[in-house]
């Protein structure tokens, strides 16, 4: 399990266990929060092509896809 700080999930970067069209390595590019300032989900973009995609962040703690810094 990843431990992730919300306050510095913004440009943190991140590697795809099992990459996808040969996206392996991304980066948070955008915070999506709601009413209440409480981080409810995040842009990632593939730095190979720059294709974005929005997950919920808390996907991102689990190391079984995904692995915090590029590796």
């Amino acid at each position: 399990m990843n431990k992730i700080n919300p306050n510095k999930l913004l440009l943190s970067k991140w590697t795809a266990v099992n990459p996808k069209n040969k996206e392996r390595h991304f980066i948070v590019s955008e915070v999506i929060k709601d009413e209440e300032e409480i981080i409810i989900a995040c842009i990632l973009e593939a730095i190979i092509n720059k294709a974005t995609y929005e997950i919920d962040w808390q996907l991102l703690k689990q190391d079984q896809h995904w692995i915090m810094g590029w590796k």
